[in-house]
């Protein structure tokens, strides 16, 4: 086989030549531990043919050949010498020949990445077929139906995945041939029928495609691999990388390996099984099969398979051969695998083991299982446990199997799922949920903090603006409320209480299901299923205390929060944003209030109303963390997210405060900013209006006193938000240290001052913040979007482009930058530890709450992350992963 290559591809790969780089190994040359350089499926078709599991022989091309052609479209040299000498090994070996009139080689060509893609990549069977061959094999095997029903299906799916001819066309001809045959199976045509389909089915491909099917079965191999290592980057691939934070792989594997036939007849078949059942995790052999088959009709669902176990009853003794070879493979892989096989006349053989994927719940059977049957160590057991797919045991789910009626798409911001009537204001949605005890949806353009009630109110959100840590995803996350955020599918026409969707309209009042697991938003009421949280996932948990190094604890400022969280095992709070409290309606009046103060005077007096709510608030998550540190961040936002924006309730305020509308327009314009996220907030806030941060420190005085005297513990971190100059945290730690001083032997708690480092300038003087204060923690929320100059509530409608095009392979707000971000993190942590070795360091941003994040903060040996409650055993799994593997 000769596989042309440029001038151009020679010079660059001169240097690669002279080293005599291998591209391409047979199965008895690779081993499991190969999967960077021969993908998934060829690293352990070598180990099983290493181990004596029956396989069809084969070769696989390594990845390093794919990342090759797709940049050059063309191949390495040295390549097609080494792909000429596999082949002729391996018609060595089954003592066939490509292409021979009398006694053909027939292949599959398979895709194999490192990273298991099941479907997203492209599969050519029957390879060397031409209308010699044919005869060929139908002769060799006295069999000439099933000879010609190889072809059909070879020309059918190499004309789909090589030539580009859409599939449909095909089954188009087969359905027509069977109602004029009166037949419904494709196994009732007779082998005319099958003949009469090759012909037929050539001249589709010549009239679709402009091209003549190719004869010449060395072509067909060429074209074949070609088609393998471009679906690499077709879209279905692309996307699923993306939704799977798949990345850093140099390409797909192609394997070539003799065929073995499941459709030669009633003592062949075909099938797919799991070594254990991936949906509950059950140690029983789950699987089907089909008789007389090729290995894509039981995926297709052309037939109805069977259940694997009906095998014992047709033949007992082929059935204990896949008992014990599905054994093997799990003891040997010490994980629950995914295999599949072939039955050729009696024999059996196996095509492909990989981990099986799971259901979190599964997961956790299988892992403890495991280590109860000795085959696994704790560690080994924790490292099987995919952190992220925990979610799905924390929140409501669709049922499994539920037909979706998907309609629209977004970010899958907050797991889990809900169903309810469309709502478009948080009023409506406390009306109905509150007073008449119905399930809503509430659906905006973007959410604010002022939603707060409504959002408490829904059983999920919706939103049209925002991304991964929007307003709308931070706080549904800390209810463990669903939510599909920055859904750039829909347009909400709130006014109208509308939401379009192209041409389809769903009015207020319609039920939709959102599932925040996946950012799917469908029509209509789907049915839901609880949450198990079984003995397992406890001793999971359990076991995750012996390894982990970061403490973890939670992002929650209601009691509610703090009891879901504790259930969780959270160690203390990260972060208790003191703001939220302000939002409730019985609040909300005095902030306005303060704001609108004409005198010094007035505003204390409103501050000595929302004391008393604020102590009240301290009071009750004190006596529920139970001495637990908790970190309370002084008041954050600006100033104009506590007034209102329409005009009902503007005219409302202005009647409650006796004042001219057009006066109060004009100090609620005043306070609104060009860029508030960098204005006039936090520690500013803080240095301008110092009676504020007082009146906080107060709350939390005296709240502190009165559960410590009632014999209860209490552990108090005071946050002060937004620093970047050392003398605004010189500045505000006074005020915090006289405000406490003030109540002199009173004070009976522990406390702390610290500040959060959110401005990339305080990663730049960490050493000297160290030196004032008591702890660090780093908000990744805000410093990544001032480190890379991004808004997070406007990344919808450049990221998702961004993503696309593979200028950056993951949304900067779903996990730490680790290159940019991360770096100024580095250089805080080593000056603020060098000038305090034992100097303690969290992270309470969401991204706290991502695994990748929480591994890189183990490595950066930092004190502690932070979360949201329900993300809460994610990072106790993801930060025991992080101590086993380091």
């Amino acid at each position: 086989m000769v596989i042309p290559s440029s001038s151009v591809a020679k010079a660059d790969i001169a240097v690669q030549s002279s080293k005599k780089v291998k591209y391409v190994y047979s199965f008895d040359e690779g081993n499991k531990n190969m999967k960077q350089i021969l993908g998934g499926k060829g690293a352990n078709l070598s180990e099983m043919t290493k181990i004596g599991i029956p396989v069809p022989f084969g070769f696989t091309i390594t990845t390093e050949v794919c990342e090759y052609f797709s940049k050059h479209k063309d191949y390495p040299e040295g390549f097609a010498e080494q792909l000429q000498e596999k082949l002729r090994l391996l018609e060595v070996k089954m003592v066939k020949k490509l292409g021979d009139p009398v006694n053909p080689l027939l292949v599959s060509v398979r895709s194999g990445a490192a990273v298991s893609m099941p479907g997203m990549m492209d599969t050519v069977l029957n390879l060397g077929l031409n209308d010699s061959t044919v005869e060929a094999l139908a002769k060799k095997t006295g069999n000439d139906r099933f000879a010609y029903d190889c072809y059909r299906r070879f020309i059918q799916m190499f004309g789909d995945v090589v030539m580009g001819v859409e599939h449909h066309l095909f089954e188009e001809a087969i359905d027509k041939l069977k109602k004029q045959r009166v037949v419904k199976m494709d196994t009732d045509l007779n082998e005319e029928d099958l003949k009469n389909l090759v012909d037929e089915f050539k001249e589709i491909v010549a009239k679709n495609s402009k091209k003549s099917f190719p004869d010449n079965p060395l072509e067909q191999m060429k074209m074949a691999i070609e088609a393998v290592f471009k679906s690499w980057d077709n879209d279905r691939a692309k996307t699923y990388r993306k939704i799977n934070n798949i990345s850093g792989l140099k390409g797909t594997a192609v394997n070539i390996q003799s065929m073995v036939f499941g459709n030669m007849g009633d003592d062949c078949a075909t099938g797919v099984a799991f070594t254990r059942n991936p949906s509950t995790g059950d140690r029983d052999f789950y699987g089907e099969f089909l008789i007389n088959a090729q290995g894509e009709d039981v995926v297709a669902g052309i037939r109805t398979p069977m259940e694997i176990s009906k095998m014992a009853e047709m033949n007992e003794d082929l059935y204990n051969q896949l008992l014990n070879a599905k054994d093997v493979l799990e003891k040997h892989y010490k994980d629950m695998q995914d295999i599949e096989f072939t039955i050729e006349r009696g024999k059996l053989f196996l095509l492909q083991t990989r981990s099986g994927k799971r259901t979190a719940q599964a997961a956790i059977k299988i892992a403890v299982e495991m280590v109860e049957e000795g085959l696994l160590t704790k560690e080994e057991a924790l490292l099987k446990i995919d952190a992220k797919s925990l979610n799905q045991l924390l929140h409501p789910q669709i049922r499994r199997g539920a037909t979706r009626n998907v309609v629209a798409k977004g970010l899958p911001a907050s797991p889990g799922a809900a169903s309810g009537k469309v709502v478009f204001t948080a009023e409506d949605a406390m009306d109905l949920s509150v007073d008449k005890n119905e399930k809503v949806i509430l659906v905006r353009k973007e959410t604010s903090p002022e939603d707060i009630a409504g959002m408490h109110s829904a059983q999920g959100i919706l939103t049209a603006r925002g991304g991964m840590t929007s307003h709308a995803a931070v706080v549904c996350r800390g209810m463990g409320k669903c939510c599909v955020a920055g859904c750039t599918d829909i347009i909400v026409n709130s006014s109208a209480k509308k939401i379009l969707i192209g041409d389809l309209v769903i009015n207020e009042g319609d039920i939709i299901t959102l599932d925040g697991s996946t950012g799917e938003v469908m029509l209509g009421e789907m049915e839901m299923q609880e949450p198990e949280l079984t003995g397992n996932f406890r001793t999971i948990m359990e076991w995750t205390n012996e390894f982990k190094k970061l403490q973890v604890r939670t992002n929650a400022d209601t009691p509610e929060d703090c009891k879901v969280a504790v259930g969780f095992g959270a160690e203390g709070i990260g972060l208790c944003r003191t703001e939220h409290m302000f939002f409730a309606e019985d609040r909300i009046h005095f902030v306005r209030q303060m704001i609108l103060a004409k005198d010094e005077n007035g505003r204390k007096k409103s501050l000595e109303e929302l004391k008393k709510y604020q102590k009240e608030d301290f009071v009750k998550i004190f006596e529920v963390m139970e001495g637990r540190p908790m970190t309370i961040r002084l008041l954050d936002p600006p100033l104009h997210e506590f007034m209102p924006e329409k005009e009902e309730q503007i005219q409302e305020l202005a009647n409650d405060f006796e004042m001219p509308v057009e006066d109060l327009k004009l100090i609620i314009s005043n306070l609104h900013e060009i860029n508030p996220m960098l204005g006039h907030r936090g520690c500013r806030l803080g240095i301008t209006y110092p009676d504020i941060y007082k009146m906080q420190v107060q709350a939390i005085t005296e709240a502190g006193i009165e559960v410590q005297n009632n014999g209860i513990d209490v552990d108090v971190e005071i946050e002060i938000p937004l620093v970047g100059m050392i003398n605004e945290f010189i500045y505000l730690r006074d005020v915090v240290k006289e405000t406490i001083s003030s109540y002199g032997e009173k004070v009976n708690f522990r406390y702390k001052i610290g500040t959060m480092i959110e401005v990339p300038r305080a990663c730049l003087i960490g050493g000297e913040l160290a030196h004032e204060a008591e702890f660090f923690s780093f908000g990744t929320n805000d410093l990544t979007q001032m480190t890379m100059g991004l808004s997070r509530d406007d990344l919808g409608k450049f990221i998702p482009i961004y993503l696309d095009k593979g200028i950056i392979e993951r949304d900067p707000m779903a996990g730490i930058d680790q290159e940019g971000v991360g770096k100024l993190m580095r250089v805080c942590v080593e000056s603020a530890r060098k000038e305090k070795p034992e100097f303690e360091i969290g992270i309470c941003g969401e991204q706290g709450g991502d695994p990748e994040s929480v591994e890189f903060c183990h490595n950066l040996g930092l004190t502690l992350v932070s979360c949201s409650p329900y993300r809460v055993p994610l990072a106790r799994l993801a930060a025991a992963q992080a101590a086993i593997k380091n």
